[in-house]
């Protein structure tokens, strides 16, 4: 099972180092081609803005779509739950609009630059190490999205079935709950095709 990582900008090395420690073969995701060779994607940090043109120009807009459409896992970090969310802020624009949830972008400001706090998380016991660099914030959710993890009240890790949001960086820590978590997801996910053709 391989995870392709979105290699365009942004901390898409961090995202592959804390999988190899957990022993995820990654793939960087530049073209539909590589995305058609990856079990699951992650979406990582950046400017959300560029990252949007790109995947419109490389025709990954719709593929990523498709992508989710067959419950294939996608994890989005910053930038990346700003592209799955339905409804962008500050300004507005365009997203994959795979998470009906509302977010704001440079919610805590313009900069908010490796800040680390720690809130609690349903996926541990222990709170959860969240690093965040000019982070988003989610200002609504759908019910049917599970907040898994949240800071001053807000909801900071979302998921809904195959797609999971962080509006920090769980890939700058030493942490790797976030990642095992996305990587149950696949593990879930093959479990549920394998079942489905016996």
């Amino acid at each position: 099972m391989t995870i392709g990582i979105l290699s365009i900008q942004g901390d898409f090395a961090a995202h592959a180092a804390t999988l190899h420690t957990l022993g995820a073969p990654t793939l960087e995701v530049r073209t539909v081609a590589d995305l058609r060779k990856s079990d699951a994607l992650i979406l990582p940090g950046g400017e959300s803005t560029t990252q949007l043109q790109f995947l419109q120009e490389e025709g990954l807009f719709d593929a990523i779509r498709q992508f989710a459409a067959k419950g294939r896992p996608i994890f989005g970090t910053c930038a990346g739950a700003i592209l799955l969310a339905a409804r962008v802020k500050n300004p507005p624009q365009p997203s994959l609009a795979l998470l009906d949830m509302t977010i704001l972008r440079n919610g805590y400001g313009r900069q908010l630059a490796s800040d680390v706090f720690f809130g609690p998380t349903t996926l541990k016991k222990d709170p959860l190490e969240m690093v965040f660099i000019r982070g988003p914030i989610i200002e609504s959710l759908a019910p049917d999205i599970t907040v898994l993890a949240r800071l001053n009240g807000s909801p900071t890790l979302v998921q809904k079935n195959n797609l999971l949001a962080a509006t920090f960086h769980p890939e700058l820590t030493t942490d790797p709950t976030v990642h095992q978590h996305f990587l149950s997801l696949l593990s879930n996910h093959t479990a549920t095709k394998r079942s489905r053709h016996l």
